[in-house]
């Protein structure tokens, strides 16, 4: 799904891998055109693979802002817009500090501080993380020999064989935040499972659902990981009724909206966690909420995760960091300290859009969490717009040179035709 601001109707990598472009492109769309168009052009370029429907699109949006100039000077002066996207994007680029991990100042370096951060670190990396690793090793074994025999011995008899699971993937969720001796402080009513009711989270890390279902077990709608990751989404979440998709799949997005409102109107599953911004934030801010969960009629109860970076910074930056890597990171760490709020439950009012609920759920996030709001989709970090569609540049600059050659008349007109019909012919 395309970005655009939540206020126009309607991450991983440095700049020089592409993202000034991308958010430059995102701007300029998002400033003519409405969130609804962008989606929907942005899903039939993904079914049909061809992308044209964005591009005209964008063609039109360009025009239109070209067309609002009646006089020879500004049209040539408005390169300007040009260098304010660039120069934009290097210099406050809003949406990639949404997914830098926040630099800290070196504290060590000095005569009598060093020898103590030395000896922190044979502390973290001889004693504490071997002590660590053993624990979740063992806590692995125990579970996956309990997890198989409730599996096959009470196949017969599922009510009680679900019980079962849903207590032993708490159990192993609480391991894994032993293994970071993690300080976590939860305030606000434990969750119970009520027909029409879905929980949404902002989101940092995975870890934010381990840390969930340490606490209460959860459902959960996640992308499809690799490795030792989907192995335990597809063998052992299943038992919890959890959700799989590809965010690049729109059948698969379909399939999942479908399957939300079944276990929605369902009593009898597990409670349904969703993180509305579809991607790992940097616990500092938070981007736009998708739609999805504020489509289903159902009563929203928020959940705020704020994590304190004194000891670890819990953002996983998954562009840079593999998720073994990042567990490594906490488990070497003296601890993982955050605070987990739950929230009064919010309705839709009877005038409200979804995408106004959604807004309002995130203000309330937001708020509880001290995180600033960036009116950016997320998926954009996934979408680079002048990879996939370089024709955009080269028809920008020919909106340019239209606007020019109708002042400057059929002289220059048949100029602009030459020029593009030889680099055409290239």
């Amino acid at each position: 799904m395309v970005s655009s601001p939540r206020s126009s109707p309607g991450s991983d990598h440095q700049p020089s891998n592409g993202y000034p472009t991308r958010l430059s492109s995102a701007r300029k769309l998002g400033s003519s055109l409405n969130l609804q168009d962008l989606e929907e052009a942005t899903l039939k370029g993904k079914a049909d693979g061809s992308g044209d429907h964005l591009q005209d699109l964008y063609v039109k949006a360009e025009q239109r802002r070209m067309s609002n100039s009646e006089e020879l000077m500004p049209a040539l002066l408005d390169i300007s817009a040009l260098l304010q996207d660039a120069a934009g994007a290097i210099v406050d680029d809003s949406f990639l500090r949404c997914f830098q991990s926040l630099s800290v100042d070196p504290w060590n370096w000095n005569l009598y501080l060093f020898p103590t951060w030395v000896v922190g670190v044979l502390l973290r990396y001889l004693i504490l993380f071997p002590l660590r690793l053993l624990l979740l090793m063992g806590g692995f074994l125990i579970f996956f020999i309990c997890f198989y025999t409730v599996h096959f011995v009470l196949k017969g008899f599922p009510q009680k064989r679900m019980e079962c699971e849903r207590r032993l993937v708490r159990f192993q969720c609480q391991i894994f935040v032993a293994s970071w001796t993690g300080v976590i402080r939860y305030h606000g009513p434990r969750p119970v499972n009520r027909p029409n009711h879905v929980w949404v989270c902002n989101h940092t890390s995975m870890i934010d659902y381990i840390i969930l279902t340490a606490y209460s077990p959860f459902c959960v709608i996640m992308q499809l990981h690799p490795g030792w990751v989907g192995f335990l989404q597809t063998q052992v979440l299943n038992c919890l009724g959890c959700l799989w998709f590809n965010r690049t799949e729109v059948k698969d997005r379909m399939l999942v909206m479908q399957r939300m409102k079944q276990h929605v109107a369902n009593p009898n599953t597990t409670p349904l966690l969703i993180f509305p911004e579809g991607t790992c934030v940097n616990n500092e801010y938070t981007v736009m909420f998708k739609r999805g969960a504020f489509d289903l009629g159902a009563t929203v109860c928020p959940v705020a995760i704020k994590y304190n970076k004194i000891f670890v910074d819990a953002f996983w930056n998954s562009r840079r960091q593999s998720f073994t890597n990042h567990i490594l990171k906490l488990m070497t760490s003296w601890a993982v300290v955050c605070d987990v709020y739950f929230l009064e439950p919010q309705t839709q009012g009877p005038e409200e859009r979804s995408d106004q609920f959604a807004d309002r759920v995130q203000r309330l996030i937001a708020k509880r969490a001290n995180l600033k709001i960036a009116p950016w989709d997320g998926y954009l970090k996934y979408y680079n717009l002048a990879a996939k569609h370089p024709d955009l540049i080269e028809k920008r600059r020919r909106i340019l040179a239209d606007r020019i050659s109708a002042h400057l008349g059929s002289g220059a007109s048949d100029i602009s035709t030459l020029a593009r019909d030889s680099q055409e012919a290239q």
